[in-house]
């Protein structure tokens, strides 16, 4: 059983940065592909970016490239995204999700990945 448990959820102003943590825990981590989704108001559960094992691949939405950039550290079990130049349409609870299976490429819908987060907030206002 993965526990996967993500901070630094908060709100900022328009333009301005957070960074994501999850830590995980219960499994092997490095085995795993990370990834980062998010639930706007009233909205399904979109993809954000993924990163593979080793972080040589990752891959994000077309709405944060240049924006958000994800990575990880293998050696403290944990995933991170940094969130720059934030506006208001990034509102939304941001989940990570570990996908256990053994896939090559980072993938971008819910149904690959078997393990969640509790979610955490973010809020930009305008």
């Amino acid at each position: 059983q993965v526990q996967l448990v993500e901070s630094g959820g908060g709100l900022v102003q328009a333009g301005g940065s957070l960074r994501l943590s999850c830590t995980a825990s219960g499994g092997t981590f490095s085995n795993y592909i990370m990834g980062w989704f998010r639930q706007p108001p009233v909205k399904e559960r979109e993809f954000v970016a993924a990163i593979t094992r080793r972080g040589s691949i990752t891959r994000y939405a077309d709405s944060v490239k240049g924006r958000l950039t994800i990575s990880r550290d293998n050696a403290k079990n944990m995933v991170y995204l940094q969130m720059n130049s934030l506006k208001p349409d990034d509102t939304a609870v941001y989940y990570c999700a570990a996908d256990i299976d053994y896939k090559i490429d980072p993938r971008d819908r819910t149904y690959d990945y078997d393990y969640w987060g509790q979610g955490t907030q973010v809020t930009v206002s305008s």
